[in-house]
């Protein structure tokens, strides 16, 4: 994938970075040109993603909360990484009705090969307008396991008949 720019920018009839299936002209550049905002956490999401594969630091610095209301400056030595795919793994609502979360995987290209960002998200809406705010865990999510926790005093799983810190545990 060549990386957008100046000199190669996205057309709007061409594919959005973001994955949405959409054209970049229906999908995400109503919202890094400042024509719309996104309605969504999720589309809030996307659109930092195509904005982080087109250089729009400016739309960047406008929709992450700490920032938003401060005048952007543009710094002269920013590491732009060539950002090749997203996946949106889950958008959940937080426990405010103007929180929510997402979770999504966004791939670059490394000398060493493609690499992966795993992020949860949360965003905030203030007065109608989405806001990233902070990533509340980097990596994947916990695995939980299917089977409930054994206790001390419970049958041994093995089923010999004992309790299972005279059986098993002992083992352990």
């Amino acid at each position: 994938m060549t990386k957008p720019s100046a000199s190669n920018p996205i057309l709007p009839g061409s594919p959005c970075p973001c994955g949405s299936g959409q054209t970049f002209a229906a999908c995400c550049e109503p919202f890094l040109l400042g024509r719309a905002t996104a309605p969504t956490a999720e589309a809030l999401m996307r659109s930092r993603f195509t904005a982080h594969v087109v250089g729009n630091f400016a739309y960047l610095h406008r929709t992450y909360l700490p920032t938003a209301k401060l005048p952007f400056q543009a710094e002269e030595e920013n590491e732009e990484l060539d950002w090749t795919r997203l996946v949106v793994h889950a958008h959940e609502d937080g426990p405010r009705p103007d929180q929510a979360f997402v979770d999504f995987s966004a791939y670059f290209q490394h000398e060493s090969g493609e690499r992966v960002l795993h992020e949860k998200a949360e965003f905030q809406r203030i007065e109608g307008v989405w806001y990233y705010t902070r990533a509340v865990r980097i990596g994947p999510a916990p695995v939980k396991s299917a089977h409930p926790k054994v206790g001390r005093n419970d049958p041994c799983p093995c089923g010999s008949g004992k309790k299972f810190k005279q059986c098993c545990l002992r083992v352990a």
